[in-house]
C-alpha cells in the first residue's frame, strides 16, 4: 500500500522567519534559528495519524554564498533531534540556476514520493507562501 505524506516548508512554517527590511526571510545562522512551539506535538499526531512528515525547503542563500553549510547542517540537526520528521530535502539553487528542485516546480516532492512510495494524491502539502502552494498543486497534493 502506498504511503500518505504531509509535505512541509521550513521557514515559516516549523520555524520562526528573520524580518529584514520590513519581509520575512530565511536564518542564515544556527543562533538565528528558532522553531515554532508546540510543533513536536502536532507533527506527532500527524505520525500517529500515518503520515510521513517530509521537509522541503528553498534554500538559496547556499548558492549566494550567504549561508555556509556548516550553519545549514546544524539548522536540520535541530530539526531531526526535536521533530519526528521523516526526510529533509534542500533545494539550495538560485531562479536564475533554473533547476527542478527550487519550488514552486515539484521536484523536491516528486522526488521523495519515488524513493518513498508516496500517493500524491492522499498527500498535503503546508507551506507559508505561494511558491509552497503552487509546488504542492504542481505535485497533485492538497494544499494548506
Amino acid at each position: 500500500m502506498r504511503k500518505r505524506a504531509v509535505f512541509l516548508d521550513r521557514d515559516g512554517v516549523l520555524n520562526q522567519p528573520i524580518i529584514r527590511e520590513e519581509r520575512p526571510v530565511a536564518p542564515r545562522s544556527f543562533q538565528d534559528f528558532e522553531l515554532i512551539e508546540g510543533l513536536a506535538q502536532i507533527l506527532g499526531e500527524l505520525k500517529t495519524a500515518g503520515f510521513l512528515l517530509v521537509v522541503v525547503t528553498n534554500q538559496p542563500d547556499r548558492s549566494r554564498g550567504l549561508l555556509k553549510q556548516e550553519e545549514l547542517d546544524k539548522m536540520h540537526a535541530l530539526l531531526r533531534k526535536e521533530l519526528p520528521l521523516d526526510d529533509i530535502r534542500v533545494c539550495p539553487h538560485d531562479d536564475a540556476d533554473n533547476c527542478d528542485c527550487r519550488k514552486p516546480r515539484p521536484g523536491l516532492l516528486l522526488t521523495a514520493a519515488s524513493e518513498y512510495d508516496i500517493d500524491l494524491k492522499d498527500s498535503f502539502f503546508i507551506g507559508d507562501t505561494w511558491k509552497d502552494a503552487e509546488a504542492g498543486r504542481r505535485a497533485g497534493c492538497a494544499t494548506i
